[in-house]
């Protein structure tokens, strides 16, 4: 009986192992990176643009402003992965560009990241990874994206026009960007993309930097001129002449003194642990009707190591801070004490764990819980007491866990 199985006689993997060795940077599988250019933004923000293998543009059909890529570098024989933000689109002029035919067929053919000279791999990119390095990559993914903006949002539109007798036009809901410091890279695409869909776009930007030596500062000027619908917030925390609403940082008054329809409107955040505290405690101080949460309406992408408070509730920060648990590692017959994320905790007990972003992103801390509780720190969801899959880098203890491990 015919199955509808044809068996591979040359398998990819055999055409792989052969192309690699005849030039690193041929693959039919795996997506590759290839160092073509270094440009200085700023004295903190460098901008690398990368050229894209077969694989990489056969798995990717483009990609979305906001979206990121886990990026695999080898550093003295230790294999690190990152995360990055990408700036721009395929199709998109690099803004510091000359925006000449050939700068956009080379954005066609490449990836830009921007990142800061901080940190291990991000020093060794910037400063040691010679032009033509190759590196292996993911293709571009993420939540950071307009697709994430909720279909109620898009309904309420539809029942809005349905009201005023407008079938015709669907309005687009409003969205907020929210970025501190370098957290503004994902906003390069992601504004540029929502504007040119229609969106109406306000950018809040805080940093420590005065506004006339911000290297972005050409370019939102541009959109502005180019987007009537486009707004922008500098907001330096040295300066108080450019303070929102009198506050030198995020609150519910600079929120509500932007003037926009927030029920409607969807919010994106990327930046520190502290922003994005300050962005959900802002939150939850301005009352929406219909007892709708504006806590709905965010997404965020966040940098830097995350930390057991950030959604919880008091109940739970007060156990997770003050009550320890003991976490065991089942394959390696290994326990450790644990009141924060269980990947820190391990670390600090001396116990190597896989990890690559430690922000929830990447998916390489990902193992098996056997028993136990354990609380999402990103979105305070709370595990069943059974078996399930877990990124160690967010979540904490609730009770004693075994990990297959």
């Amino acid at each position: 009986m015919p199955t509808g199985y044809r068996p591979e006689f040359i398998q990819s993997a055999f055409i792989d192992f052969i192309s690699t060795r005849l030039h690193p940077f041929w693959s039919l599988t795996t997506p590759k990176l290839r160092l073509v250019t270094k440009h200085t933004l700023s004295d903190d923000l460098v901008a690398l643009q990368f050229e894209i293998n077969n694989a990489f543009k056969q798995q990717s059909d483009g990609w979305q402003g906001g979206a990121h890529i886990n990026l695999s570098i080898a550093i003295d024989g230790i294999l690190h992965q990152r995360s990055y933000s990408l700036v721009g689109l395929p199709h998109q002029t690099l803004w510091w560009t000359n925006g000449n035919s050939r700068d956009k067929k080379l954005q066609r053919q490449t990836l830009t990241i921007a990142i800061k000279p901080q940190g291990l791999v991000s020093n060794y990119l910037i400063n040691q990874a010679a032009l033509g390095t190759i590196f292996d990559s993911s293709i571009p993914s993420g939540n950071f994206t307009l697709e994430q903006i909720s279909a109620n949002q898009q309904i309420k539109s539809a029942i809005k026009n349905m009201e005023t007798k407008n079938s015709v036009i669907e309005e687009l809901a409003p969205i907020l960007c929210i970025a501190g410091g370098s957290g503004v890279t994902p906003m390069l695409g992601l504004v540029t993309q929502a504007l040119q869909h229609g969106h109406k776009v306000t950018l809040l930007h805080y940093n420590r930097t005065s506004l006339s030596s911000s290297p972005l500062q050409e370019y939102w000027q541009q959109l502005a001129t180019t987007y009537p619908s486009f707004t922008y917030h500098f907001i330096n925390t040295e300066d108080a002449s450019t303070y929102l609403a009198g506050t030198r940082h995020l609150s519910a008054a600079s929120l509500l003194a932007l003037n926009l329809p927030l029920a409607d409107t969807q919010i994106f955040a990327c930046g520190s642990q502290a922003l994005l505290k300050e962005l959900y405690h802002a939150a939850s101080e301005i009352n929406l009707p219909n007892n709708h949460s504006l806590r709905d309406n965010i997404i965020i992408e966040n940098f830097g190591y995350a930390v057991p408070d950030l959604n919880l509730s008091d109940a739970t920060k007060k156990t997770a801070n003050l009550e320890k648990h003991t976490v065991y590692l089942r394959a390696r017959q290994r326990q450790f004490d644990s009141s924060g994320t269980l990947l820190v905790d391990a670390e600090q007990a001396g116990l190597r764990m896989n990890y690559g972003c430690r922000q929830g992103i990447c998916q390489m801390c990902r193992c098996n819980k056997v028993n136990g509780v354990v609380q999402n720190v990103q979105t305070g969801k709370i595990s069943g007491d059974g078996f399930e899959s877990i990124q160690t880098c967010i979540n904490v203890a609730m009770t004693d866990v075994v990990l297959d491990i």
